[in-house]
């Protein structure tokens, strides 16, 4: 069976987990679910199985048991023979055993189709212990959260010791997955550069309820759209920061690791009126996938030709990319390398890809070698630039071990997107 699901590919995986999950959730005397969102369902399947591409983190289980709250599971109880009047209970025994079976199936799978997961989504595993880093005097790390009809997220806000109420740039840092602002902010030291460069850094978290590894949920069709989804959460938070601290409208900017990555492409197309610049680190362009079956293929063989153009709300900006930095490892075993190039693609409306083309080689010191392509506008102005960096896997450049998924051999992705955002603010 294996052998024919590797020959058929994700579509055909997808299928074959889904119905054998189906079959443990129809087993008789049962209402559980293995799915990220079943749980606690009384009434058996009532939806697709798989409502993301992610398991859940290392050590949780999709489906945490009744009890005291802690997500530990009890220890299985001896198996014994099946006693009269025992039945419903000796069935219920073997559900709950066939839905283990396949919560482990299903990653095993994944890495036999080639979709190297280690128990937390795309590639992103369980982020270590860490402690919080003091802050510099003046500087503040607010807590908050904002609602609309797509719902509620919370977020950090790093408000830097230089700020007085003078108008700032704004950088919005989408995480990815299993990671939270803190970690985000640790790993990226996006907070130290804010000090140096005074801006304001705001970071979105994702919730577990949302998305079970805590990825944004960049593959479903609903959340590709403006005024939708978790992209109105997003941008909705943006303006909501923005007006309340003053921000510089023309210097509010995008930026997303992995899932975060995917998303920052996603807000970059959908809210061109919003957002200056984007920076996507190791994700997807817009219009990867719709599904499932399609997140697999894009993300095992990347996506091949253009990428769709968003649908337009009511009343919303015409189309147009937005000057945009792309970060890709070409030994990136999660998100293939292709999707690096896609996301560039996809910005040439605006961008003017191809009108003028740079490209140098460089090394940093002791770390890794790298590619960097400069494309410019009619104006001579850089635009976009797109960097490919050699030997490099599914982690941050140049980030900081205090922080999970990073690569401290460079190059120094924070520091060359700041430098990328601040020239577009800059005349032609």
């Amino acid at each position: 069976i294996t052998r024919n699901l590797m020959t058929e590919g994700p579509r055909a995986a997808t299928a074959a987990i889904q119905k054998a999950l189906q079959g443990a959730h129809n087993m008789p005397g049962t209402g559980t679910g293995t799915g990220a969102h079943a749980a606690g369902s009384n009434t058996g399947l009532q939806e697709p199985v798989l409502h993301d591409i992610n398991p859940p983190p290392a050590g949780k289980s999709a489906n945490p048991p009744a009890g005291d709250g802690t997500g530990e599971a009890p220890q299985p109880a001896a198996r014994a023979r099946p006693r009269a009047g025992a039945a419903d209970e000796h069935t219920r025994q073997r559900a709950a055993t066939a839905a283990d079976g396949m919560a482990g199936f299903v990653p095993d799978l994944l890495a036999k189709l080639g979709v190297h997961v280690d128990g937390a989504g795309l590639g992103l595993g369980k982020m270590p212990g860490r402690q919080a880093v003091p802050l510099p005097e003046g500087a503040q790390f607010l807590a908050g959260s904002y609602t609309n009809q797509a719902g509620t997220r919370k977020y950090k806000l790093y408000v830097p010791a230089a700020w007085s109420g003078q108008p700032l740039p704004l950088v919005v840092m989408l995480h990815g997955c299993t990671q939270d602002p803190d970690d985000f902010a640790a790993g990226t030291q996006m907070n130290a550069v804010a000090e140096s460069q005074p801006c304001l850094v705001l970071y979105p978290q994702q919730s577990q309820g949302d998305n079970s590894s805590r990825c944004w949920n960049w593959f479903n069709a609903g959340d590709q759209q403006r005024d939708a989804g978790e992209p109105s959460i997003i941008a909705g938070m943006t303006r909501e920061v923005a007006l309340k601290y003053q921000v510089d409208q023309r210097q509010v900017y995008v930026a997303g690791l992995s899932a975060g990555g995917a998303m920052a492409a996603i807000m970059g197309t959908t809210y061109p009126d919003l957002y200056a610049g984007v920076a996507v680190h190791s994700g997807l362009p817009y219009g990867a996938a719709t599904d499932l079956p399609s997140a697999l293929a894009a993300m095992r063989s990347g996506v091949s030709g253009a990428t769709p153009r968003p649908r337009q709300a009511h009343g919303a900006p015409a189309f147009k990319g937005v000057p945009i930095i792309v970060f890709h490892g070409d030994a990136d075993h999660t998100v293939n390398v292709r999707n690096g190039e896609q996301v560039l693609r996809g910005a040439a409306p605006a961008t003017a890809v191809g009108t003028g083309k740079t490209q140098e080689q460089g090394k940093v010191t002791n770390g890794h070698a790298y590619t960097r392509t400069v494309h410019t506008n009619a104006h001579g102005k850089a635009v976009a630039e797109h960097w490919l960096i050699h030997g490099f896997g599914h982690a941050w450049a140049g980030g900081s071990p205090d922080g999970s998924y990073t690569d401290a051999r460079g190059p120094d992705a924070t520091g060359e997107m700041m430098r990328f955002f601040s020239t577009q603010s800059q005349p032609a």
